[in-house]
């Protein structure tokens, strides 16, 4: 049956379309613009603000993949998320599709940070966590109430071949590519955990095709390598055989910055990420399907 991606334009698109072609031959790409990945992808256009449109994108579908990346933007997030979600349950509801949720960890309690687990309290301290919040107790609540059948897959931020939007190719690995200076946010002496994007895609795809998987939240598999930032920024140095030089973006040039751009403006909410260690735990998923993630030296080999 059809397995379809809603959102497919981001960074995890590309390769779980690619993976969910081991477990089904007909793979449904939505988003305003699709274009082909498997070269016999059904393309549909859609707006999954529109309750009808959203509609149309799953039906027939067995499972959908809900990875849709907005824009970094808070109002865009509160204004458009509440309607995505309640657009995409209702649709899985109505079709009988189960659905496989892409989610972050902005929803986690501050304090959680450190050693985060599938059973870290739910508390955000930004606004953005709330929203992410939001679209948690709405599948959680679905689940429980209408009999929805939906996964959790959540990621730590991420890098990868291709990942434009990936934190560790942004601050990292392509300026040093393209012979910059690179950059580290708030303390570059804490841990920082990244998820390699092809192994984010490949356990999607593997948890979206396993029956025993739904009902459930479960991390990706990221390395347990706890490395600082100085470190990421050492190692990706001497793999092009270059300085070790970079900017660190503290908290209140972060702000300075944000009166000029939004964007950087967003970020300074999220800083209680990267001023304490940020170590993501994914033992449940090695552990139940036999996973080795990605080490950092040949991810960044990859990338490089």
């Amino acid at each position: 049956m059809t397995q379809v991606i809603l959102g497919v334009g981001g960074d995890i698109g590309k390769p779980l379309a690619k993976e969910l072609k081991q477990y089904t031959d007909k793979v449904r790409l939505v988003s305003r613009h699709p274009e082909q990945i498997n070269g016999d992808d059904e393309l549909v256009s859609a707006n999954l603000l529109s309750a009808e449109q959203a509609d149309k994108a799953v039906a027939g579908a067995s499972v959908a993949y809900l990875i849709v990346g907005l824009k970094y933007d808070l109002r865009v997030w509160q204004k458009d998320w509440p309607v995505i979600i309640n657009n995409v349950i209702n649709a899985c509801l109505k079709h009988g599709t189960k659905l496989v949720f892409f989610d972050n960890i902005y929803m986690y309690d501050k304090n959680a940070i450190p050693h985060m687990t599938e059973e870290s309290p739910l508390n955000p301290p930004s606004k953005k966590g709330k929203v992410r919040l939001q679209i948690v107790q709405a599948i959680q609540s679905a689940i429980s109430q209408k009999g929805l059948k939906a996964l959790i897959a959540r990621s730590a931020d991420f890098y990868g071949p291709e990942a434009k939007h990936g934190l560790l190719n942004v601050l990292v690995l392509d300026p040093l590519s393209n012979s910059k200076k690179m950059s580290w946010q708030s303390n570059v002496h804490k841990t920082h955990s990244f998820t390699y994007t092809p192994d984010a895609a490949k356990a999607t795809a593997i948890l979206g095709n396993t029956d025993s998987a739904y009902n459930q939240t479960w991390h990706l598999p990221t390395s347990s390598q706890r490395w600082t930032g100085e470190k990421f920024i050492t190692y990706a140095a001497s793999m092009k055989g270059a300085k070790a030089s970079y900017n660190l973006y503290t908290p209140l040039l972060l702000s300075l910055a944000g009166l000029f751009d939004r964007t950087i403006k967003e970020l300074v909410e999220m800083q209680y990420q990267n001023n304490q260690d940020y170590f993501f735990d994914s033992q449940k998923f090695c552990k139940a399907f036999n996973f080795t993630p990605t080490s950092y030296e040949k991810g960044m080999k990859a990338i490089i």
